[in-house]
């Protein structure tokens, strides 16, 4: 029975690790540079600790030390801590010069999605988090040249135990110390952000972190021997009544089978939260892996809040974007979210067609929009937005929110506008999409969130600052991209001296009458310059303080507006005039 267990055990990793190994995506485009000349990387040993049992394997803590310190050089430069799964695996392909196997450290379990922590840039860890992140500096104070100092190492373990999740109500031990850890590794990459300079300090800081011994060495020699022999001899005896414990359970797990309950599926949380009466169609299993040619990587198109995303086309032929549910985190959440919004029906936002609960697999099935998300189309090279599209792709996105805050049942707050989350119909309509993160409120009303989320350059400041969720925080994220679709800029621009949000730049050029110099130059000046400016403006009002931002009726009005301007003065100017100053 052991015999078959290791098999099947071995089979699933093998299957699993080749899975992930072919959706790999390209190593080209990793946002992470690995400088193995100048990064406080040890020697390449297997020595150096597996930082608390949170690594996997022996060998890798070499190449988790360049991939902090990587971390680091990012947050330092955006404000951003952890890379979702897809940019991850980018990453983690290019690293295999500095560790051949580098899938199976550990290191994945340090991604962008699953909640809590694994949300915060280095601004929330130092709203949040700031006392725990004081404390990592003050005692971890010490450099290489101090040699191997039980007691500062000691200390600053400590103060990395210190750390924990915010507000976890888990009581599973396992979730627990992810979150735990999740948090820890959050305070010590912006902890590298601030002291890159330093690289002598954080090989120190790591290395102690990644052997935590610090506590050991402080001890008597004879009592640490006593106590490591003490360890093998609790060891062996664990090994042993886990052998006596298997063999119980295989002997009576015959006997047993009838009347034991199967351990709960991600399955039936996703039932028991989609309710029958939610209006939902159920699509089987088999018609989801047909649509998807078997979730094949080629049909794969993005991923968001809950899952990877893939097109596909259905038995009627309709063609579907399928969303594979993978983040066991946020299957119930998400489909709570889904019960309430599976009803709502808006030429503005993205129709969910059904869904596909089957033991431990989920997905939702959307209807396809085949010209992609409008962040390609504002920062792809080869792509192109006329002035006029431009003004209807954000008259649609507003009056698709609009529809949200104003809904009879309760104030729709999405807390996750961009552009990758607007969506590009057959003839170029804009439909929002992600839900995953969206809450439901009381029309007028503000709901306390235990923790911030969305997307960093994108959150509202009052909300990062007091965590209310209304539908003003919504208008402020609606404002960064309407300041996008005018520019065509990052939301910082990190080419400057000192690193500059949007709004910034735009206010800045605005109170210097500078205005054309924030137009996009792929528009090469073929716009109304009236238009411009009364976008311009409107968008600066959608990121004033929260008193001041208009609502979203009020934005599609001004947005109708301007692009009413912009079709007059098309219609006005002579189509052979040398003198024409935009066209469309």
């Amino acid at each position: 029975m052991a015999k078959q267990v290791f098999v099947y055990a071995t089979i699933f990793i093998l299957i699993t690790t080749a899975g992930f190994a072919a959706a790999m995506p390209s190593e080209s485009n990793c946002s992470l540079h690995f400088d193995l000349g100048s990064s406080p990387s040890p020697n390449s040993t297997c020595e150096e600790g597996d930082w608390g049992g949170f690594l996997h394997k022996d060998c890798c803590a070499s190449a988790f030390n360049d991939y902090l310190y990587a971390l680091g050089q990012r947050a330092n430069q955006t404000g951003l801590i952890y890379l979702d799964s897809a940019e991850q695996g980018v990453c983690l392909a290019s690293m295999k010069n500095l560790q051949k196997d580098v899938f199976g450290c550990g290191i994945e379990k340090l991604t962008r999605g699953a909640g809590g922590c694994s949300e915060f840039s280095v601004a929330d860890v130092r709203n949040r988090l700031g006392d725990k992140l004081k404390g990592l500096e003050r005692k971890c104070g010490f450099r290489l040249s101090d040699g191997k100092n039980g007691q500062l190492c000691g200390s600053c373990v400590k103060s990395w135990e210190d750390i924990g999740p915010l507000h976890s109500s888990s009581r599973d031990a396992e979730s627990l110390e992810f979150q735990t850890n999740v948090c820890r590794f959050a305070v010590l990459v912006s902890y590298t952000s601030i002291k890159l300079e330093d690289k002598g300090h954080l090989l120190a800081v790591y290395s102690c972190l990644g052997s935590q011994e610090g506590f050991a060495e402080n001890e008597p020699k004879g009592h640490r021997k006593f106590s490591k022999g003490l360890w093998i001899m609790i060891g062996g005896g664990v090994v042993v009544a886990l052998v006596f414990v298997v063999l119980a359970a295989c002997i009576l797990s015959k006997k047993r089978t009838k009347s034991t309950p199967p351990p709960p599926k991600k399955a039936a949380a996703f039932k028991e939260a989609i309710l029958e009466d939610s209006g939902c169609p159920k699509i089987p299993i088999k018609e989801v892996y047909s649509a998807t040619d078997n979730l094949n990587p080629t049909n794969f198109i993005g991923e968001g809040t809950a899952g990877k995303v893939y097109k596909g086309i259905l038995s009627n032929n309709q063609r579907v974007a399928v969303k594979h549910i993978i983040n066991d985190g946020n299957v119930e959440t998400f489909a709570r979210e889904v019960t309430s919004l599976s009803h709502i029906r808006h030429p503005n936002l993205v129709t969910l067609l059904g869904y596909c609960a089957n033991e431990d697999e989920c997905f939702l099935v959307y209807e396809l929009c085949p010209n992609g998300n409008l962040s390609e189309w504002i920062f792809g090279k080869d792509r192109n937005l006329s002035w006029i599209h431009r003004l209807e792709i954000a008259i649609d996105s507003a009056r698709g929110l609009s529809f949200l805050h104003m809904y009879p049942e309760g104030c729709i707050v999405h807390r996750d506008i961009k552009p990758t989350n607007i969506l590009l119909g057959e003839n170029f309509e804009a439909k929002l999409s992600d839900f995953g993160l969206s809450k439901i409120i009381e029309l007028g009303e503000t709901y306390v969130s235990s923790e911030v989320r969305g997307t960093f350059g994108y959150v509202d400041p009052d909300y990062r600052n007091n965590n209310h969720v209304n539908s003003s925080g919504d208008v402020y994220s609606f404002g960064i991209v309407l300041l996008q679709i005018l520019s065509g800029k990052k939301v910082i621009n990190m080419n400057l001296n000192t690193p500059m949000p949007l709004n910034k730049q735009a206010k800045v050029l605005n109170r210097d009458g500078s205005i054309n110099e924030f137009a996009d130059p792929k528009l090469d000046g073929e716009y109304s310059e009236e238009a411009f400016d009364l976008t311009l403006q409107l968008a600066l009002s959608c990121t004033a303080l929260k008193q001041q931002r208009p609502s979203m009726q009020q934005i599609v009005v001004r947005l109708q507006e301007a692009h009413d301007i912009s079709t007059h003065a098309k219609a006005s100017t002579p189509e052979d005039s040398p003198d024409a100053s935009f066209s469309y």
